[in-house]
């Protein structure tokens, strides 16, 4: 490029700067167009994340991608003026226009004023169950320290604005009483008074991008399974082995995408205490997931007079469905004794069980070889209290020793969690076996690796990978809690999508190939499908 030419480039990116439009106007064009913002991130060479970013007021355009980026903001422009502009559009567009007058709200009452957001140990505002702001009345994630729904510092959306300032030309109303209707002047007047256009809020808005968001995600994986498919010329083996061997780059990237927009951050590789490292590479882990390994001694395949029907059922999609769990995002904070257990905290802890006198239930701590003390992860200790409090009183609290955790939330893998659940129920409806088989690798993949695993170097969070395995145990046992509360016979549990079952299992689950359905076991082998025990010692 001549001198002249990358001089005259300079000056028009300095021009089109100036007057770059808000990030409301960034979406307003981008969405009136119809545009993902995966195909202007494409075409201007950045990743989605940072359309989302500067669409949002994160960040602002920087070269080198802010010059492409201006030319389709001003292009869109042209074809898609805003609603309110008059004369030029895009001079209308691209100036700045005075500010308007500060716009009279309604007072805050008195008793939200003193309200602070609740923070973890590094500052950062923790996320749990969506609720209405108790300010704004705007939906938030984020909560208040005594537990109501609260935009965290200066993000509630504006009350209602007031009237405009001027003041409408009326007819004098004439006196009369409240009941009777006002003159047509009057009427007329209010018809042409300047009312305010209603503002999307900020749930509607997030909704909508939201949903685009999963529509251009979900066809990042329908785009895999067509071009390993085509590929391999019909030979679906070979694609499905294609597939399974991208899996963990491309789950890597959906899961990236879909924190696009987060409001808070997490370290990939925090510093980790030496109990969620594993000694070497031939010994176990030091974290106890409780994994379960369940035959109830009652009933045996070899008992006299085996008549007794059971039915084999298999979880779909367990560690899926696990995703939803409580994770620690800040750093690892070390306390004694319980200091470090609490409904916003999550991590590893060090404890003393009591004794499960149940023969007849599966222990929530799995087939253990040695007593006495042992780690565990929150998402156990979570199931372990929920059985020692009075709806289930089978067990008496653990004693905590000590614990490793940090501020936590439960939905920061829910958006992953939901995108593959939709791809794999779309998957499920149109019989397409190499979806479904491509979803379950990458769900199954994400989890596996993201501790200390060669496989993965994006991700090194063996806290998260213990906490999500011990949810989805968490979550089988208490299907076998469910089973004998409704009056069936618990045979055997074992792994994580294993249930055998004596009784009408359908009036308990729903039967079907959906996430969190059952459906009878198939396969080779005595326990697939149905088989006949009988009772041991009378």
């Amino acid at each position: 490029m001549s001198e002249e030419n990358s001089v005259e480039a300079l000056l028009e990116e300095a021009r089109l700067a100036a007057a770059m439009p808000p990030p409301e106007e960034r979406f307003r064009l981008r969405e009136a167009a119809g545009f993902s913002r995966a195909h202007i991130a494409a075409t201007v060479g950045v990743g989605r994340s940072t359309i989302a970013n500067w669409e949002t007021g994160v960040s602002d355009p920087t070269p080198p991608a802010r010059l492409p980026y201006l030319r389709i903001l001003k292009g869109l422009a042209d074809i898609y003026p805003p609603p309110t502009a008059h004369g030029d559009p895009v001079a209308a567009l691209f100036t700045e226009e005075p500010a308007p007058a500060p716009i009279a709200s309604a007072p805050v009452p008195a008793a939200f004023t003193g309200l602070e957001t609740l923070r973890g140990p590094d500052g950062r505002a923790i996320e749990g169950d969506p609720g209405p702001c108790v300010r704004c009345g705007v939906e938030t994630t984020y909560q208040s320290t005594d537990g109501r729904p609260l935009h965290s510092g200066a993000l509630c959306q504006p009350t209602t604005p007031a009237a405009a300032s001027t003041p409408a030309v009326t007819a004098p109303a004439p006196a009369a009483a409240p009941t009777v209707a006002p003159p047509p002047a009057a009427l007329a007047a209010a018809a042409v008074s300047p009312v305010p256009a209603p503002v999307p809020t900020r749930p509607q808005r997030r909704s909508k991008s939201a949903e685009r968001a999963e529509a251009d995600l979900m066809g990042l994986i329908r785009g895999a399974v067509e071009h390993e498919a085509e590929r391999a010329g019909g030979d679906e083996d070979a694609a499905l082995k294609a597939l399974i061997g991208r899996a963990i780059p491309d789950v890597m990237h959906l899961f990236n995408e879909t924190r696009a927009t987060a409001r808070y951050e997490y370290t990939a590789y925090p510093a980790l205490p030496d109990v969620l490292h594993k000694p070497s590479k031939k010994d176990p882990d030091q974290i106890w997931e409780a994994r379960p390994a369940y035959n109830n001694p009652a009933y045996s395949l070899r008992a006299p007079g085996a008549d007794l029907r059971v039915t084999a059922l298999d979880v779909n999609a367990a560690y899926l469905s696990a995703l939803k769990v409580w994770l620690p995002i800040g750093k690892l904070e070390h306390t004694t004794g319980s200091d470090g257990v609490g409904p916003k905290r999550s991590g590893v802890h060090l404890i003393t069980p009591a004794p499960w006198t149940h023969p007849h239930l599966p222990d929530p701590l799995g087939d253990r070889d040695e007593p006495g003390a042992l780690w565990i992860t929150d998402a156990t200790l979570r199931l372990l209290l929920r059985l020692s409090g009075p709806k289930w009183a089978l067990t008496e609290a653990p004693t905590v020793h000590e614990s490793w955790t940090s501020g936590a939330t439960e939905n920061f893998l829910d958006a992953l969690r939901k995108l593959l659940v939709a791809a794999r129920t779309e998957a499920i409806e149109a019989g397409d076996r190499l979806t479904l088989e491509y979803v379950k690798s990458m769900y199954s993949k994400f989890v596996s690796t993201m501790g200390e695993s060669q496989h993965n170097r994006e991700m090194v969070r063996p806290d998260w990978m213990h906490n999500i395995h011990s949810q989805a145990y968490a979550l089988h046992c208490g299907r076998a809690y469910k089973a004998h509360q409704a009056g069936l016979d618990v045979v055997a549990l074992k792994h994580t999508d294993e249930l055998h079952v004596i009784g009408d299992w359908r009036k308990v689950f729903t039967e079907g190939r959906g996430v969190a359905e059952l459906k009878i076991k198939t396969g080779d082998g005595k326990t697939a499908g149905e088989y006949l025990v009988g009772k041991v010692g009378g």
